[in-house]
């Protein structure tokens, strides 16, 4: 079989491609050293073959008889066309009991990957896994259920992985190359993608893909997994459609982002919003959003558009709330302007490993604008803007926790004051290896309740015993 997909014979009387390069390089009987290697790892699996991994072993199997440069020039049912032979072959030779049916959806799945993201198109899929970390092109992590691990996932050669780079950053208008070597990005269903090559990835092209959900994330679901106690989400709640301004606080990898989109369901729908992010990942309900996304410089150094520069803006857009993915610079100021000049109820995440460390976080970010202020007038502007700080943490076991949630009740002296409300207290580590804790109130009540209940939001006092467990 030969033509602008194939090649035909080697030696004497072999066909001139150069003008039309073939799709498929090598259609030789007998396994590939890649089929090989997957058919080791799905002995190594036990009970034969899952749909996730045979699709990941068979695309291995077609990367090495295929010309990827063809790709990106082909319509996807002459791709189906080329393809049906090969699979047909693969899945005789394995054995595997597959009828027409399963055959085409077996077909169009490959298809898919070959012109989506190639080989971790498997994993996309996979909704058990919350990030993608692709080290090099041999070698693919992945997050499942808080625990890392390995897969069988490979990418061809470098040159390979860089092809289904450039077509992440690509599609939204970015670039990476030696002199932009780092990248923020995002894919179509608004998973954060992080990038980074060579010169300053010295083995070789590193990608960060943090997944999500397709389904996101309400406080019932958040509670049904036991990142927070029902009071808290009860508490948080009536905070959001109460118009609290507040910051959520946590770790890398905590699940800041995941609970500010939970939150955010409880904003009135009449409400307009505005979002401010370096890759847009947030995933709010409401009808009325605008969402805007920073934009790096170009080639010449030019035409940059910062959070500072959205935020500012986002001021003259009318907004009700503002929204900040997470603040991290001179931006800071703004958005405490924003939450003392009559946008209550605004909401950011940030950096930090405790609602005291966010306050001094956030009060060197404001240091960073240059402006004429005092430490004590820096002090008194966040005491005013923050009503609430939400902390979480990622556990040893890779579990999410809500691990305190504290009131700033203003300044005395110098020192911006706060109480705990609730908090999550270990306890230890079961057999699994799992984390032991409960979720409790301090006794403390919060003083935003009198506000809020002014507009008939409640809550049932008895949450906050501190004798009982939430």
């Amino acid at each position: 079989m030969t033509g602008r997909f194939f090649h035909g014979v080697t030696g004497h009387g072999a066909q001139n491609t150069t003008q039309d390069e073939p799709l498929i390089l090598r259609n030789e009987a007998g396994a590939t050293e890649a089929e090989q290697a997957a058919r080791k790892a799905d002995k190594k699996r036990g009970n034969g073959p899952d749909f996730v991994s045979e699709r990941v072993s068979l695309h291995r199997y077609l990367l090495d008889k295929i010309n990827l440069g063809v790709l990106d020039t082909i319509e996807e049912k002459e791709l189906h066309d080329e393809l049906r032979p090969l699979v047909r072959d693969y899945v005789k030779m394995n054995n595997f009991p597959l009828n027409a049916r399963e055959l085409d959806a077996l077909i169009s799945d490959i298809a898919d990957e070959i012109l989506g993201l190639g080989p971790i198109e498997p994993l996309l899929d996979d909704e058990t896994i919350s990030d993608i970390l692709v080290v090099g092109y041999n070698k693919v992590y992945v997050e499942r259920f808080g625990r890392l691990q390995e897969t069988e996932v490979r990418f061809k050669d470098e040159e390979h992985l860089m092809r289904i780079i450039n077509k992440i950053v690509a599609s939204v208008g970015r670039r990476v190359d030696e002199s932009s070597p780092l990248v923020d990005a995002r894919l179509a269903d608004g998973s954060r993608v992080n990038v980074a090559v060579r010169p300053v990835a010295v083995d070789g092209p590193q990608v960060s893909i943090r997944k999500f959900a397709k389904r996101p994330f309400d406080l019932n679901r958040l509670v049904k997994v036991g990142t927070l106690a029902q009071a808290m989400a009860d508490l948080l709640a009536i905070a959001v459609e109460g118009k609290v301004s507040m910051v959520v606080s946590g770790g890398t990898g905590s699940g800041k982002t995941t609970l500010l989109n939970a939150l955010s369901s409880y904003i009135p729908h009449e409400e307009r919003l505005v979002t401010i992010e370096d890759a847009a990942e947030l995933q709010l309900q409401q009808p009325h959003v605008v969402r805007l996304e920073t934009r790096p410089p170009t080639v010449d150094g030019r035409n940059e558009i910062i959070q500072r520069d959205l935020v500012k803006n986002a001021l003259r857009m009318r907004p009700d709330r503002i929204i900040v993915g997470e603040v991290r610079g001179a931006e800071a100021f703004d958005m405490l302007q924003a939450m003392n000049t009559g946008h209550e109820g605004s909401m950011t995440t940030i950096h930090s490993n405790s609602p005291r460390d966010a306050l001094g976080r956030m009060e060197q970010m404001v240091g960073m604008a240059g402006m004429p202020m005092t430490q004590n007038a820096i002090r008194v502007q966040i005491a005013s803007a923050i009503d609430l700080i939400v902390q979480l943490s990622r556990m040893r076991d890779g579990s999410r926790k809500v691990v305190s949630i504290a009131e700033i009740t203003g300044m005395e002296g110098d020192v911006i004051q706060t109480q705990e409300i609730m908090t999550y207290k270990r306890l230890g580590v079961d057999d699994d290896g799992k984390v032991r804790g409960e979720f409790r109130a301090t006794g403390i009540r919060p003083r935003f309740l009198d506000a809020v209940g002014s507009m008939g939001l409640t809550i049932d006092k008895s949450v906050f015993d501190p004798t009982k467990v939430l």
